[in-house]
């Protein structure tokens, strides 16, 4: 598990205590809620960068942020690939 350079040992320990205290199906709700609110950061990100992209923009936008240009032309491949 990387360590936090700006966490010391103590919390680092609590922190792991806490999250072994949770349970398995508490961790996985947690990492799905970590995981929205980093694709919510991520298009909020491609919407100020763009502001006159569509909805449809943005997500093609976050897909080739997130899976890279080689995969987003395979898998759609008439579709121009959008800026991030």
């Amino acid at each position: 598990m990387p360590f936090s350079l700006d966490t010391t040992d103590d919390a680092r320990d609590a922190q792991r205590d806490v999250y072994r205290r949770l349970g398995g199906p508490a961790r996985v709700q947690i990492v799905f809620r970590l995981n929205a609110l980093v694709r919510q950061t991520a298009m909020a990100g491609i919407r100020r960068r763009h502001p006159a992209y569509t909805e449809g923009d943005v997500i093609a936008a976050y897909r080739r942020l997130t899976l890279g240009d080689a995969l987003v032309r395979r898998v759609y491949p008439d579709q121009p690939l959008v800026d991030p």
